[in-house]
C-alpha cells in the first residue's frame, strides 16, 4: 500500500522471473537412457517415448555383444501437463531440466506436442544451477570422486616407492662383493702394519 503500483509492459519489457520458475522442459537427449521413469511416473501420461534396442559390437575381443536402446521418440504434450516436476525428480541421469521459457503458446491444441528437437533447442534456455550453500555439504559424487582419486594416489605413491626399493636392490646386487677370506687377511694386515 506504500508503494506505487507499476504495470510491467509485457511483451515489450520481459518480466523478471525467479531462478527456479517453472517455465517448460528441455531435454538433453545424450543422458537419455531410455529408462522410461519419466513416462511410468507422469501421472497425467503426457511423455511418450519410443525406441528400439541396438547390438553393440564386443569392446575387446572375445567379449561378448551388448545391446542398448536407442532413443527413437521423445515428446512431451503440454496440453496434458500441468507442470509438476516429477518427470525432472526421477530423472536417474539427469536428461530433463527445467526451461524459464514460457513464451510457446499456439493456435491449435495439437501443436502443444513438442517433439525431442523442440525439446533439445529449449535445453540452451536452462539457467546454470546456483551455487552451494558455503556452508552445505559437498555433494556425494564430488565426496566418491575425491576418495577414489586420493587412493589412485596412494596405490601410484607405494608402485613408486617399492618401484624405487627394486631399483636399489638391483643396485646392490650387481656391486662385486669380496669374499669374507680377503677382508680378513686386509685387516690382519692393517693390524700388523699398525703394530710396526
Amino acid at each position: 500500500m506504500t508503494k506505487r503500483t507499476v504495470t510491467e509492459q509485457y511483451p515489450d519489457a520481459q518480466p523478471e522471473l525467479p531462478p527456479r520458475s517453472r517455465g517448460v522442459i528441455g531435454l538433453f537427449e545424450e543422458n537419455c537412457t531410455v529408462c522410461m521413469l519419466c513416462a511410468r511416473e507422469c501421472p497425467d501420461w503426457c511423455i511418450y517415448i519410443d525406441s528400439h534396442k541396438e547390438t553393440v559390437p564386443a569392446a575387446a575381443p572375445g567379449g561378448r555383444e551388448r545391446s542398448r536402446n536407442v532413443l527413437d521418440r521423445f515428446a512431451i504434450d503440454f496440453s496434458l501437463c500441468m507442470y509438476c516436476g516429477i518427470c525432472i525428480e526421477v530423472c536417474p541421469f539427469d536428461a530433463l531440466f527445467w526451461s524459464p521459457e514460457f513464451e510457446y503458446a499456439e493456435t491449435d491444441i495439437r501443436d502443444l506436442t513438442h517433439e525431442r528437437d523442440k525439446l533439445r533447442e529449449w535445453m540452451w534456455t536452462v539457467p546454470a544451477p546456483p551455487a552451494l550453500d558455503p556452508g552445505a555439504e559437498d555433494p556425494k559424487e564430488l565426496v566418491a570422486a575425491r576418495k577414489a582419486a586420493d587412493k589412485l594416489a596412494v596405490q601410484q605413491e607405494a608402485a613408486r616407492t617399492a618401484e624405487t626399493h627394486a631399483d636399489e636392490q638391483a643396485r646392490a646386487a650387481e656391486q662385486p662383493t669380496r669374499p669374507m677370506g680377503d677382508s680378513r687377511q686386509q685387516a690382519e694386515q692393517s693390524e700388523e702394519e699398525g703394530r710396526e
